[in-house]
């Protein structure tokens, strides 16, 4: 029988690295539904037990489908939601402060990119401003004295291929494509010298001629900066190609984490193969390969018992309506959460 991997519970990580620069363990948010004539008053776990560790020059990517919860975790890491259980630790510093100096504190090490660039911009504001706004709120007047500012606007602008850099300082967001509005929330979030960045969703709104551009640059910087980068994402193909590890979020729970090779090559819980297998690959759609699940993604007012893929899993056996299965181990620095790595069979299904 596998054993739950170590550290506490099903934490995204590989032993022997350096300390996480950020980590979170066991995290859970709940939101209480204000709304409609069935689920008014209820609540809905957005997020359950879900741990993980970022770590300086290595991305993570977060994958799951629409609504399963991974944008909420990059909110929670964010300082934007505050979590209904678990703790967040900076450099293994627990976070928890009140108030506008804690939060600026935090944002000075933690950054987050949006996946509409257009939203996360105030169309009333120029690029200067955009820029010059976070190098005063975060760097000392002697870093950066008036004169400096535009200089150090010009230099992260063109540090994320916006050049020359002076040509932009003075457009407003209207006036650019969504590529150079994407590249200008980079540098706006690069201007504090942050330590974590966390991409939600961040190519997913730009024409697919554009998204390796800003994906290689997101990697340039993971190195250059030497920042711990969170990649959230629904497309699993690119996780494999960015990121160095991947955790798979379903219904609000992490179910399989992994180095990002051997996640997508070898996927052990069903709902990964099920990522795997629709991202297109002719041989495997006209060899008959491809594997289905039925339903849809369950309700989390009202979540099922047991597994909650259980009920559209092609695999399910009744030990799986019954209990929840743990994180498994599933080969070195991977684990699943899938009774199947329990050595079950398909019995009472």
């Amino acid at each position: 029988m596998a054993t739950e991997p170590g550290a506490a519970g099903a934490q995204a990580t590989a032993g022997g690295e350096a300390p996480a620069v950020l980590s979170a363990q066991n995290l859970g948010k709940t939101f209480r539904v204000r709304g409609g004539r069935v689920t008014a008053g209820h609540t809905v776990q957005a997020v359950h037990d879900v741990s993980l560790e970022l770590r300086e020059e290595k991305v993570l990517a977060l994958v799951g489908e629409s609504g399963c919860g991974k944008s909420t975790v990059a909110r929670l890491l964010a300082g934007l939601y505050r979590p209904t259980t678990g703790t967040i630790r900076l450099r293994g510093s627990q976070i928890g402060g009140r108030g506008e100096r804690a939060r600026r504190r935090y944002t000075g090490h933690v950054q987050i990119v949006l996946q509409d660039p257009f939203s996360s911009l105030n169309a009333a504001y120029s690029v200067r401003h955009h820029l010059v706004r976070p190098l005063v709120l975060h760097r000392s007047r002697q870093e950066n004295p008036d004169g400096d500012l535009e200089r150090a606007a010009i230099e992260l602008l063109e540090e994320v291929n916006l050049t020359p850099g002076r040509d932009f300082l003075d457009r407003y967001p209207h006036e650019l494509s969504g590529g150079q509005r994407q590249r200008v929330s980079i540098a706006r979030a690069l201007a504090v010298r942050p330590e974590v960045m966390l991409a939600d969703e961040p190519v997913s709104m730009l024409d697919v001629s554009l998204r390796l551009s800003v994906l290689r640059l997101l990697a340039e910087l993971t190195r250059s900066r030497r920042l711990a980068l969170l990649y959230i994402t629904h497309d699993i193909a690119s996780a494999r190609y960015f990121a160095d590890d991947i955790a798979v979020m379903y219904a609000g729970e992490m179910v399989e984490y992994g180095p990002a090779e051997q996640v997508t090559q070898q996927p052990q819980h069903p709902y990964t193969q099920l990522l795997v297998s629709a991202v297109p690959d002719p041989d495997r759609i006209f060899g008959g390969g491809e594997r289905t699940a039925r339903g849809e993604a369950p309700n989390l007012a009202a979540p099922p018992s047991g597994c909650r893929f259980a009920p559209r899993c092609p695999h399910v056996m009744e030990r799986c309506r019954q209990e929840a299965p743990p994180a498994l181990d599933a080969g070195p620095g991977r684990w699943a959460r899938c009774w199947l790595l329990d050595g079950s069979t398909n019995e009472a299904a």
